[in-house]
């Protein structure tokens, strides 16, 4: 059975278009595939712990700095907890929208609590990082307001998708599909782009892992 975790970054919930063209992409893939296991999570309803002091010397301690004592080795397993929720699914969908030429902070706090070494990446000094995640994929749904690809610096710059490119190939996610909807408000047809964008998220089920 294929396990979909889908992440919610945005905190609008049913009013989010990210999160709307995702719906539409996860409802198109659950008709076509009825036996998929879809594991929602909301970011700004999870008890996310926070990446304290703790947590960090517990990371430390893979790199050869400081010691796993008791202290550290409760923060580090709850980082465990929240990261194999993450690992066990077998496809990733996110709905993002831009903040400020970026990704919602809430997303960006989950990235760096699950973004750990021996659980989605390894180090070695000489071949340096390489992500530990094999055989995943990932369906992303991107929003703005005003940035869009190919516009003029004005408009804004993207440290949005570029970003989680990076990060998905990082941690080992090779098969990336993505859906924008960029500009959503500077557009002479904002009602029929909009429809566009989610006749291209249901059709993403047509390329499945």
């Amino acid at each position: 059975m294929t396990k979909i975790l889908y992440i919610a970054a945005s905190p609008r919930g049913a009013m989010s278009q990210s999160g709307e063209l995702a719906e539409a992409y996860l409802a198109a893939r659950q008709m076509a595939q009825p036996d998929i296991h879809l594991d929602r999570l909301e970011l700004w309803h999870a008890d996310l712990p926070e990446f304290d002091g703790d947590k960090a010397a517990a990371k430390m301690t893979f790199f050869g700095v400081g010691d796993m004592d008791a202290p550290r080795q409760s923060a580090w397993d709850q980082v465990v907890t929240v990261t194999n929720r993450f690992i066990e699914a077998d496809e990733y969908v996110l709905s993002v929208p831009m903040w400020n030429g970026g990704i919602p902070y809430k997303l960006k706090q989950y990235i760096d609590i699950i973004t750990q070494p021996g659980l989605l990446f390894g180090f070695d000094p000489e071949a340096g990082y390489s992500g530990l995640l094999r055989g995943k994929s990932a369906r992303v749904f991107y929003t703005s307001g005003v940035y869009a690809p190919g516009a003029h610096a004005k408009y804004g710059t993207d440290h949005h998708s570029t970003y989680l490119d990076w990060w998905l190939d990082f941690i080992g996610v090779a098969k990336i599909e993505t859906v924008r909807f960029q500009p959503s408000l500077l557009t002479a047809d904002p009602a029929g782009d909009q429809m566009k964008a989610l006749d291209r998220a249901r059709d993403l089920h047509l390329r499945q892992a």
